[in-house]
């Protein structure tokens, strides 16, 4: 391979760059993961007891912070501007800590965990129409850009 092929494929380009911007995580990732917890938490409050409802008015209040959060880091980044908060507020805690990245894996296993629940308590199969289609919308921008960015970079390495 010539010199100057293997420096293009080690060089981040424009697509690679833009798959790392805050606001292409956000859309893809952050957000769609605040759609579950909120459709969780709803699901919760459905179920009608008060231990129920508490637990999914938490899940809700955590879900609405996690989403104003991840606007807000597209906001800045089309901007070009830096957040000064993170994705969610599971890894603001890290940030003071000075981890935000290890908070923020634990919210995305939280996030898978609810995935899980979501569909191996049934909860899933009492959504609402509207709330299906925010769930099959949030997996399909979910799953669809894990699988593009994959993909890319695969063909990259080549």
């Amino acid at each position: 391979m010539p010199a100057d092929d293997r420096s293009m494929k080690q060089r981040p380009d424009v697509l690679q760059h833009f798959f790392g911007r805050p606001f292409f995580l956000s859309l893809t990732i952050g957000i769609p993961f605040c759609v579950f917890k909120l459709i969780f938490g709803l699901s919760a409050m459905r179920v009608g007891t008060p231990g129920f409802v508490a637990f999914g008015g938490i899940v809700i209040a955590w879900a609405s912070a996690d989403l104003a959060m991840n606007i807000g880091r597209s906001v800045y980044d089309l901007a070009s501007r830096s957040a000064p908060f993170e994705y969610c507020t599971i890894a603001q805690v890290g940030r003071y800590l000075g981890r935000p990245m290890v908070f923020l894996a634990i919210d995305t296993l939280l996030s898978f965990t609810i995935i899980s629940l979501m569909l191996w308590s049934g909860w899933i199969t009492r959504l609402t129409p509207v709330e299906s289609y925010l769930w099959y919308g949030a997996t399909t921008l979910n799953l669809i850009s894990l699988s593009i960015v994959s993909l890319y970079n695969e063909i990259r390495k080549e």
